[in-house]
């Protein structure tokens, strides 16, 4: 028998307890579930659009006499499709509930959080449309026409406010490490982005404070809003599921202030040998290496969590998801400090190397855990099991599989095109032919995580439908239902 069917749905023995989370799942049912069908939605469009990226990086003439399907307007409405629509709407349903339940505090006013969901999901496909239709802005991250951004910024600030509200109305004083990181990146996405937009976009900064700005804001949408995020997550379940606490309190205190303090500046050693002062671009380098510190700490406190637990990781479906996320994290937190040393970015800069790492750190590590977050949280909201443990199999087999696939081509094949590039023996057209393979190894890499995230959405509709008949006659009743398909 696995742990999380030792413990059920809710891990108190307190039938009070339980009956507050119920009542607080219940709060929040609506909410979530249009979040994660409009995660759902973006991922399966966004991985549409990234086939076409991948296939259109080694054979340019695909689908080429349609002109809103050009690879710059594909690839970015690739990147805004999987950043804006997956990564954020799943942040909204398993941020919010983690939130809530750790704050034992009921989401109020629960239509207005709704409409501000549909209302991002409106301002995202507005901006979609206006990049492939060839409104983009063509600055990185930043594509969506400035007509569709105050929308998102409006939506967003409806949405955030939630967060911050269930924290400010919390039942007792300890706040708990998944608490700080949500809590912080509900403060620190909205200030990236809106002085992102107002130095980049909207009011123009001379120079190359544009460019300096444009890579603060692209890292630090990974570093302070996806990864607190699936941190926070990661922190929740693994003590949820295996029923023991995490390892160290002080060393998550430290991996939260580490994180806080040098991710920040980490972000502009993407600029170097660029016209740049010299003093910012060291402090970026430094940044980077320092993160070695809470990489090293959060490994450190997920490893002494499920030590002597492997085969409860294992039989854990939330778990093995998490377990992979979290390992993802520590390689490509490594491999990004040694990218920001000279003599390495001399080799991977401008290359395929990079793209690879953007993954690494994206789907890897942040929609690993998030789908972790997925399969632990739908159980508590529809009090019913996920229907199909082969699904859940196959999603994760093939997501592993095509996320590893995709890596190891990009950045051993963005390793190989560097040192050619920096060969000036090497003709570069030589060097382009030489990176096709990896290109193709890249594409059929999508072919794998396109089954598995096939298998993900058909899973969760199947169990949505399943449970929608069932679901108003149960009200907020308490069920001992565990958490579908973990007998594996």
């Amino acid at each position: 028998m696995s742990a999380d069917q030792k413990q059920g749905p809710y891990s108190s023995t307190s039938e009070a307890v339980r009956l507050e989370l119920s009542q607080i799942d219940a709060s929040i049912r609506s909410a979530a579930l249009f979040f994660v069908i409009s995660a759902i939605a973006w991922l399966l469009i966004g991985t549409v659009f990234a086939l076409l990226v991948a296939v259109k990086a080694h054979q340019p003439n695909f689908a080429s006499t349609f002109e809103f399907l050009t690879f710059g307007r594909v690839r970015s409405a690739h990147l805004n499709a999987m950043a804006l629509g997956w990564a954020s709407n799943i942040i909204f349903a398993v941020g919010l509930w983690i939130m809530a339940r750790l704050c034992r505090a009921p989401i109020n006013h629960k239509g207005i959080l709704f409409i501000a969901g549909v209302f991002w999901n409106i301002g995202l496909t507005v901006g979609i449309f206006g990049i492939l239709r060839g409104d983009i802005t063509s600055v990185e991250w930043l594509e969506i026409p400035k007509y569709a951004t105050p929308l998102l910024a409006i939506s967003y600030a409806l949405i955030g406010v939630w967060g911050v509200m269930a924290f400010r109305f919390r039942k007792g004083d300890h706040v708990y490490v998944s608490q700080w990181y949500i809590l912080a990146a509900l403060f620190w996405f909205p200030w990236l982005y809106v002085v992102a937009q107002v130095m980049i976009i909207w009011f123009p900064a001379r120079g190359v404070v544009q460019s300096v700005t444009n890579w603060w804001f692209a890292h630090n949408v990974l570093g302070l809003w996806f990864t607190p995020m699936a941190l926070a997550t990661a922190y929740y379940l693994i003590p949820k599921v295996l029923g023991r606490p995490i390892y160290s309190y002080y060393l998550s205190v430290l991996g939260f202030w580490a994180l806080a303090i040098f991710y920040n500046w980490a972000g502009i050693h993407h600029l170097i040998g660029g016209p740049i002062p010299v003093w910012l671009i060291s402090a970026g380098i430094v940044a980077s290496v320092m993160m070695v510190i809470p990489v090293v700490v959060v490994g450190i406190n997920h490893h002494m969590s499920v030590v002597g637990l492997y085969k409860e990781v294992w039989r854990s479906p939330t778990l093995r998801f998490v377990v992979f996320g979290a390992i993802s994290y520590t390689l490509v937190s490594l491999i990004g400090s040694a990218m920001a040393l000279r003599t390495v970015s001399e080799i991977t800069h401008f290359t395929h190397f990079t793209v690879g790492h953007a993954h690494h750190g994206v789907y890897a590590f942040f929609t690993m855990i998030m789908f972790g977050g997925v399969y632990y949280m739908m159980p508590r909201l529809l009090k019913r099991e996920w229907p199909s443990s082969f699904l859940i199999k196959l999603h994760f087999w093939a997501c592993a599989l095509g996320i590893t696939i995709m890596i190891v081509a990009l950045q051993v094949g963005g390793w190989i095109q560097g040192l050619e590039m920096n060969n000036a023996e090497i003709p570069f057209l030589e060097v382009v032919q030489n990176t096709i393979p990896w290109l193709k190894a890249r594409s059929v890499s999508g072919l794998f995580l396109t089954v598995g995230h096939i298998a993900f959405a058909a899973n969760f509709f199947w169990m949505l439908f399943a449970a929608g008949t069932v679901l108003a006659k149960q009200g907020p009743t308490l069920l001992g239902s565990n958490e579908g398909g973990t007998a594996q």
